[in-house]
């Protein structure tokens, strides 16, 4: 009997536990000319650049009232002038790495194997070992610095701010 006077009195507890906050937390949206091209809510890691020229990178801890809390730091959604995040689909370091490293041993490749021939060094290299080298090379380099994808606001990008309060008092106008 008193395991279910217990559960009784503390029923209530659990169903406030479960209620959504008051201060609840909101999303914004990031769009393509009209277009959503990517929601923001917390949890999710963010970098931008302000419009004070500043990038702050992290996780966002909050969104409310106007404002995104990055590592609870709050900054009003018109002050952001460049969203940047990472693209995660491939090792674009590591793979640009290796790519830069192949350029580099293709040429060693051929100085090793002038050597070993007893070739002159200007017999060292044909034009199709320049150019795998240079395309391995270049192609890495441009892997490297594709890791991020950036969206400048204005024109093409902008942020729209999505309150998602239920419980804040929507008075109807009759």
């Amino acid at each position: 009997m008193k395991k279910w006077l217990l559960v009784f009195y503390l029923c209530p507890y659990i169903a406030l536990a479960q209620n959504i906050p008051k201060d609840s937390n909101d999303v914004f949206i990031l769009q393509k000319k009209g277009a959503n091209v990517r929601t923001y809510a917390p949890g999710m890691p963010l970098a931008i650049e302000t419009i004070y020229d500043q990038w702050f990178d992290g996780v966002i801890t909050a969104i409310r009232h106007d404002s995104i809390f990055i590592n609870n730091i709050a900054f009003h959604y018109k002050e952001i002038k460049t969203l940047r995040r990472e693209r995660t689909k491939l090792n674009y370091t590591a793979d640009g790495t290796i790519l830069i490293i192949a350029g580099g041993g293709v040429l060693l490749l051929g100085a090793v194997n002038g050597l070993y021939r007893g070739d002159a060094p200007k017999d060292w290299y044909k034009p199709a070992s320049y150019i795998t080298a240079a395309a391995f090379i270049l192609g890495g380099i441009i892997l490297i610095k594709s890791k991020y994808k950036t969206y400048p606001l204005g024109k093409k990008y902008t942020i729209h701010y999505l309150e998602l309060n239920p419980n804040k008092n929507n008075k109807r106008p009759f």
